[in-house]
């Protein structure tokens, strides 16, 4: 086990290679995991600082992008080998999540308190308070799962699990050829994926905003799958993660905005009269984001649609 956490990353990165089109897709799989799960150490310790919000969100995206590779590429590999993983993984990003939306309420209703007067500036200091306690209850309680001894043998057990070549994946049929390599079957996984996106074209006009948010969901896992493996796609790769990117960003604040509304909403029963009004105004402003990101939705989703974006992928794929 190593002695510190540097120590750790520094005897992770030694293992660390570049996808290939020939290697199987569990290994792919390992070979991304690895990278992100430096990244989530690189920012545990930010993350239980508190001092730059930005580590919690780094640390958070490292362990939402391992639950989804697991969830893309799970029948390459033994559950019982990957389950526990999977776990803890959840666990873990469950309370990230918990830090990461209190940080965001937080500066964004900060932010529009200092456009205001200072009167109500002084009026929306109620909020503030009561999502700051909500806030510093989510990291203590982040902190305490961290603290944990079995979260440092997780570490060291899916180190082990990622530094070991065919551990936990499933044996090849070797009587017969099953397509197993990159090259053979990430050209179904990602039109597989991109059909379950392009299936909501018919709805997109008429969607209400929880329709958009499984859409979201949905740009996000093939977001996820092509930017596993940007490096064997070429320049087009890259491409066409930056047009999922664009997309996937217009829903995430759209998404964003409804979520706010709802959580503000439930602290108006703890602020008194001059305190409600002020926060009404800021509701108020949630709401009209809300509806013009909602409203726009329909041309990017066109955009996204044009012959030009969907040539990046299918020149990406011809190259494997």
């Amino acid at each position: 086990m190593p002695n510190s956490q540097q120590e750790r990353i520094d005897t992770l990165r030694r293992h660390i290679a570049p996808i290939t089109p020939e290697d199987t897709m569990s290994e792919a799989a390992r070979k991304t995991l690895l990278l992100d799960f430096i990244q989530m150490l690189e920012h545990e310790d930010g993350s239980r600082s508190g001092e730059d919000i930005e580590h919690v969100h780094d640390m958070r995206v490292a362990t939402r992008r391992m639950r989804s590779i697991f969830l893309l590429l799970n029948e390459y590999f033994k559950a019982k080998a990957i389950d526990p993983f999977q776990r803890r993984l959840r666990k873990i990003a469950r309370a990230l999540g918990g830090v990461r939306d209190l940080d965001v309420m937080l500066d964004n209703l900060n932010q529009f308190r200092s456009t205001l007067a200072e009167a109500d500036q002084a009026a929306m200091q109620g909020a503030v308070d009561q999502l700051q306690k909500r806030r510093d209850a989510a990291r203590a309680h982040l902190v305490r799962l961290l603290d944990k001894n079995d979260y440092q043998r997780f570490l060291d057990s899916f180190g082990e699990f990622l530094t070991t070549p065919g551990n936990g994946a499933k044996a090849a049929h070797a009587e017969e050829p099953v397509p197993s390599e990159v090259r053979h079957v990430l050209p179904v996984e990602i039109y597989t994926h991109l059909a379950a996106v392009r299936a909501y074209d018919r709805a997109v006009d008429e969607a209400n905003v929880e329709t958009l948010h499984l859409l979201r969901i949905e740009f996000k896992r093939l977001r996820y799958l092509v930017s596993m493996f940007e490096e064997v796609l070429g320049k087009s790769g890259p491409a066409f993660v930056e047009e999922l990117k664009l997309i996937q960003d217009h829903l995430g604040k759209l998404n964003d905005a409804v979520v706010a509304q709802a959580a503000l909403r439930d602290l108006m029963p703890q602020l008194d009269a001059p305190q409600q009004a002020a926060l009404e105004a800021y509701l108020t402003l949630l709401a009209n984001d809300a509806a013009r990101l909602h409203a726009t939705f329909p041309e990017a989703w066109r955009r996204f649609n044009t012959r030009a974006v969907q040539r990046h992928i299918a020149a990406g794929i011809a190259r494997l």
